[in-house]
C-alpha cells in the first residue's frame, strides 16, 4: 500500500491497529505527539483542544459523508445519530389492527386467494370428523374472537441496527500531510 494522508481512516481486518495508525474508537491522544494530526481535525472529535485531541468513534457505528441532498436531513461532520436499539411504544408504531374474519360454512377451497378461514372437516359416521379443505369465499364473515389474537411485545427493545461485518476503522497518524485546494 502507499504512504496514507495524514487523518486518512481506513477499515482493517485485523485484531490490531498497524504502526502509524490508531483505532477509531473515540480515544484522547496527545497534541505535543500528533501535532500534524491536530491541525487537521483539531477537537472535531473531543479533547480539550491544550494537551488532547478525540479520535473519531466508529465503534458500533456506520461512517456518513457530512453535508445534505435533496429531501435528505443535513448531517454536520462529527455528528452521532441514531441508536443500536428501539422500544416500540403505541406512540411509535402506526394506528393499525390484526383483525382476523372466518365464515361459519364448511370450507370449499384448497387455496388462501381471497378466501378465508371456514370450517375444516364434516362429521362422518360412527362419530368420526373427517378434514376437508379450510378455506372459503367470502360471504358471510364474522371477526374471530378477540381471545384468538392476543397482544405481544411487552415493550422490549429491538436490534435496530443495518446488517454488518465487524472490522476495524483505523486513522492514519502518519503521512503525507494533505494540500489544502
Amino acid at each position: 500500500m502507499s504512504e496514507p494522508f495524514i487523518a486518512q481512516i481506513q477499515l482493517w481486518g485485523c485484531n490490531y491497529a498497524p504502526r502509524g495508525w490508531a483505532y477509531c474508537d473515540g480515544g484522547l491522544l496527545s497534541i505535543a505527539e500528533n501535532t500534524a494530526l491536530f491541525s487537521l481535525i483539531g477537537t472535531t472529535y473531543g479533547g480539550d483542544g491544550r494537551t488532547t485531541m478525540g479520535l473519531p468513534n466508529l465503534q458500533g457505528r456506520a461512517p456518513m459523508h457530512p453535508g445534505n441532498g435533496p429531501g435528505l436531513t443535513p448531517r454536520l461532520l462529527a455528528e452521532r445519530g441514531g441508536t443500536e436499539q428501539v422500544v416500540l411504544t403505541q406512540a411509535t408504531i402506526p394506528a393499525h389492527t390484526h383483525q382476523m374474519y372466518a365464515e361459519d360454512a364448511d370450507a370449499e377451497e384448497t387455496q388462501t386467494t381471497a378466501a378465508y378461514l371456514a370450517k375444516g372437516g364434516v362429521p362422518g359416521r360412527g362419530g368420526r370428523f373427517y378434514p376437508i379443505d379450510t378455506y372459503n369465499n367470502p360471504e358471510n364473515l364474522m371477526p374471530l374472537s378477540s381471545s384468538a389474537l392476543t397482544e405481544t411485545g411487552l415493550g422490549q427493545a429491538h436490534e435496530n441496527r443495518q446488517p454488518f461485518l465487524a472490522v476495524n476503522f483505523c486513522i492514519a497518524l502518519m503521512g503525507i500531510y494533505p494540500n489544502r485546494s
